[in-house]
């Protein structure tokens, strides 16, 4: 494998083959995605490699003192051997990675082959295609955070401690000297607790991108401005914490800190400044000057760091592993946005160029990423099986076909905002259709929707409606959670189904359901992709017309923002917003496409609301999905375009559609409200369930959909296409 390696006595950069790491007990074999350069410390090494003997000397006093000892108890011959061997080695560099989990250790049981990793640590996180980290120094990665964004993990970590031990307290007011990669991390995290943030920095670049990311006034630490700033939001008594996160030989940080805290502050060193105190400022203001010790307590431990042993938390609250979850944690959820901080990714293989262009200033950079290549982890991709459909030959316990026997019996599970506003309207008044019973979790929503709607009968009895023959079909309209169990416990009772998306939220789920289809012999299920059944789309598909070549396919889908409180928020149990919603513009684009994708692929802004998923089909086409929440809300909710054999088909939002090519064709705008085919799809499930006639969508097309939504979820974890493997 290979690794970036310095000679710190010649100041030589080199990626080296290198024998991979064995994978010893109580510790994972990660294969690096992307891994960090800290702009700081390892530059600061690099820098020291590149300085003469005296230079070398100079900036590491500590170690001089080291040598001295070394000289007054082993002699200088001995002393002088030992040390030109220690500084004529190769020595790594890098201790902030993500990558995917490839070999477990013994003992490791929290983790397994294939998850997606952060790591930390200057011998276990290296710039290496492969590393051996050890239990306490690796977090598993959050659902839907992209590997370069993980690869924060450890500078994160950095950062948050250091935060720590500024004890921030909400309202209060804090100065950040020093915007590099840390401070800014720092800025994010003091205005996610509440504490309003002045910078520091000399750099006007890096102080606009801290008041981008959440501090309330920057400047350069020599002017008037970060004073005055101070002033205003503290009534001229200074802040109540001061974070060092700069480098260099000057005193001005330590300075600035005394004459800008307030009488008994806080001074907390993160970075590795010239700490110089002025006796007399430091004294007479009673500051407490701290020491934030790297990512947290266990941190130079080897019991801790090579040993696995955890110290139990209810002593220590928050340690370095902790503070590495903690941290992709907030990350996951846009609490901190790593993605501006991140001002070039460079191929692993350009690592020697990469520091060359650091060191000389011809790269200005807060962060640089590494790259892996992408062969690596290409061939860790995963590979999604889609379930096959498959019904007993035993006798079906579907219902027959209904003509003789009246009107269609129908009894919904779940009273909600969709099913009362756009499904009941559309069946309360059909012909043909008796609304038997509504059930829900509560006995006034039930009682509600019976007196709104015309319900026979509103219960909290779900046994009770599922055992009833005269039920000939069941809606399922709850919360996400729920629609696997209650679309298997509603076919096993030998009812027809109608489930709003999503039918299932794991693989598993999707398993289960498709097993009671095969143990049942009842295949009559329809998943609510209604966007298909939409009459301008069906008449754009239609005037389109036939294709011979592969078609490109955009939707750009304007979600906006959720209210807070909305239990589409809850993702722990829902599932996230694509997984709940997605399957509508993937069954719209198979369904124009008139195929079922064979590989997925994502990608996500932080806090993985913002996605873009492009599906690839076996005839070539694509379509690419871009799932936003951060667009303007008056921007229509749904575009979308196809262009194939020189035509294109345009869709506004179903209020207009239009098609270009021999004949153009451009509908009329819609009136009224938009058409989103709730009602033509709803009277295709009735007729079916009368007739006994097939489902208004294939069963094999309804997986393939909801196998396809799910993978976006792998794809986001890996950071690779997934390809969707049809089951035989």
């Amino acid at each position: 494998m290979k690794q970036v390696v310095q000679n710190y006595k010649s100041g030589e950069l080199a990626v080296l083959d290198v024998p991979v790491p064995g994978c010893k007990p109580g510790g994972v074999l990660v294969r690096s995605a992307y891994s960090l350069i800290s702009t700081g410390t390892e530059l600061m090494k690099v820098s020291e490699a590149g300085m003469s003997m005296l230079g070398k000397a100079r900036s590491r006093p500590d170690q001089v003192a080291k040598v001295m000892q070394s000289v007054a108890t082993n002699g200088v011959p001995a002393t002088y051997r030992k040390v030109m061997g220690k500084l004529d080695s190769y020595t790594p560099l890098g201790y902030s990675l993500c990558g995917v989990v490839e070999q477990v250790g013994a003992g490791i049981d929290d983790v397994k082959v294939g998850d997606l990793v952060a790591c930390a640590g200057n011998e276990h996180a290296l710039h290496a295609e492969l590393n051996w980290v050890p239990k306490n120094l690796y977090a598993r990665v959050p659902e839907g955070l992209a590997p370069r964004h993980a690869a924060f993990g450890t500078v994160g970590s950095i950062a948050l401690q250091g935060v720590r031990q500024g004890e921030p307290q909400l309202g209060e007011v804090a100065l950040v000297i020093g915007l590099g990669l840390i401070g800014q991390l720092v800025v994010q995290l003091l205005s996610a607790a509440g504490v309003r943030v002045v910078g520091a920095d000399p750099d006007p670049v890096r102080c606009e991108l801290a008041e981008r990311l959440g501090a309330v006034a920057c400047g350069d630490p020599a002017s008037a401005a970060v004073e005055a700033a101070v002033a205003e939001l503290t009534d001229g008594h200074g802040v109540d914490q001061v974070y060092l996160a700069a480098g260099g030989g000057s005193n001005q940080p330590v300075e600035l800190a005394a004459r800008l805290s307030r009488d008994r502050g806080r001074v907390v060193d993160i970075g590795k400044c010239r700490l110089d105190l002025p006796w007399n400022a430091y004294y007479e203001k009673e500051l407490d000057v701290r020491f934030s010790r790297s990512y947290g307590p266990g941190r130079y431990d080897p019991e801790y760091e090579l040993e696995g042993r955890d110290y139990p938390i209810g002593h220590v609250r928050w340690t370095e592993r902790r503070n590495l979850a903690c941290f992709l944690d907030l990350v996951a959820r846009g609490r901190v946005d790593v993605e501006p901080l991140v001002s070039h990714i460079a191929d692993f293989d350009d690592a020697v160029e990469t520091y060359r262009r650091l060191k000389d200033g011809d790269l200005k950079a807060v962060a640089v990423l590494f790259r892996y290549p992408e062969q690596e982890v290409e061939a860790e991709a995963p590979v999604m099986a889609v379930p096959a459909v498959a019904v007993s030959t035993k006798s079906t316990q579907r219902s027959p076909a209904r003509a003789a026997r009246g009107p269609v019996r129908l009894a919904f599970v779940g009273a909600g905002n969709y099913a009362t506003s756009m499904l009941l309207p559309h069946l309360a008044e059909r012909d043909g259709v008796a609304l038997s019973a509504v059930v829900t979790t509560t006995a006034l929503s039930a009682a509600n929707a019976k007196r709104k709607f015309g319900f026979a009968g509103a219960t909290t009895d779900l046994d009770a409606v599922l055992g009833d023959p005269a039920v000939d079909a069941v809606f399922v309209v709850t919360r996400h959670s729920s629609h696997a169990e209650l679309t298997r416990r509603a076919l096993l009772a030998g009812k027809a189904v109608f489930v709003e998306k999503p039918l299932a939220l794991t693989e598993d789920e999707l398993a289960g359901v498709l097993a009671t289809v095969e143990e049942s012999g009842n295949d009559r299920l329809q998943v609510g992709f209604n966007r298909r059944f939409a009459p301008l789309l069906q008449e754009a598909r239609k005037r389109f017309g036939a294709r011979t070549g592969p078609a490109n396919l955009r939707y750009l889908v304007n979600a906006g923002r959720l209210q807070h409180g909305s239990w589409y928020l809850q993702q722990g149990t829902e599932g996230s917003r694509f997984a709940g919603e997605g399957g509508h513009f993937i069954d719209t684009a198979s369904w124009l496409l008139q195929a079922d994708p064979v590989s997925v692929y994502a990608v996500a802004s932080s806090g993985n609301e913002d996605l873009q998923v492009v599906l690839r089909y076996p005839d070539g086409s694509t379509a690419t999905i871009s799932y936003v929440t951060t667009g303007a809300p008056g921007f229509p909710k749904e575009t979308l375009d196809l262009v194939a054999d020189g035509k294109v088909l345009r869709l506004d939002d179903f209020v207009r559609a239009s098609v270009y090519g021999p004949e153009k064709w451009v509908s009329s705008r819609l009136p009224k409200a938009r058409d989103k085919g709730q009602n033509a799809e709803l009277a295709a499930f009735v007729k079916a369930v009368r007739t006994g006639g097939p489902m208004p969508v294939p069963l094999e097309s309804l997986v393939a959909t909801t196998s396809a939504t799910l993978a976006v979820r792998t794809a986001l974890a890996g950071g690779a296409p997934v390809t969707l493997a049809r089951a035989r």
